[in-house]
């Protein structure tokens, strides 16, 4: 048995075809991965920074107004439904004529809804929701006799239509 080895040698088109399928790989990633990122996520957070920026310190001064109250709140979400409750500095219900909960997604806003929450015999606000398990940015805004809304913003894990 005689076998016969051929001694290959790397020429300038094998090191081209190499380079090729390399820097193609690499390009082909990199736009999969700009093109889920560019779906996923708009990267919108205010429409114009500068005109948020001056509003900055009048927020702010509108928070410190409003945790001058003492006022506390309750969220619940279950079977479906979000219920949201004031509660004055002496523990009376605060009587809030309406609401709308904004529910975001931290990092899309694919699955964003916004609900209008209305007033329940007990006094507190309430309406159906449809929101899917995982993290949620929730950002209520009720009207109860003030000048401006009181704004309640949380943070808040769902798990089985339940906050965690």
């Amino acid at each position: 048995m005689n076998i016969v080895r051929r001694n290959r040698e790397m020429t300038g088109w094998h090191f081209l075809a190499i380079m090729v399928a390399f820097f193609s790989v690499v390009i082909a990633v990199n736009l999969t991965m700009a093109f889920l990122a560019s779906s996923s996520w708009t990267g919108f957070v205010v429409e114009n920074t500068y005109v948020a920026s001056q509003k900055f310190n009048e927020k702010a001064a509108e928070g410190r107004a409003q945790a001058a109250l003492h006022w506390t709140s309750t969220l619940t979400i279950a079977d479906g439904k979000v219920s949201y409750r004031l509660v004055d500095s002496v523990g009376n219900v605060v009587a809030a004529k309406r609401a709308t909960a904004n529910f975001r997604r931290p990092a899309y806003a694919s699955e964003d809804q916004k609900l209008d929450l209305l007033p329940q015999p007990d006094g507190s606000l309430a309406a159906p929701v449809d929101a899917g398990d995982g993290m949620w940015i929730v950002e209520i805004d009720a009207e109860a006799g003030l000048a401006r809304p009181y704004r309640d913003v949380r943070r808040l894990t769902l798990r089985n239509g339940m906050i965690q």
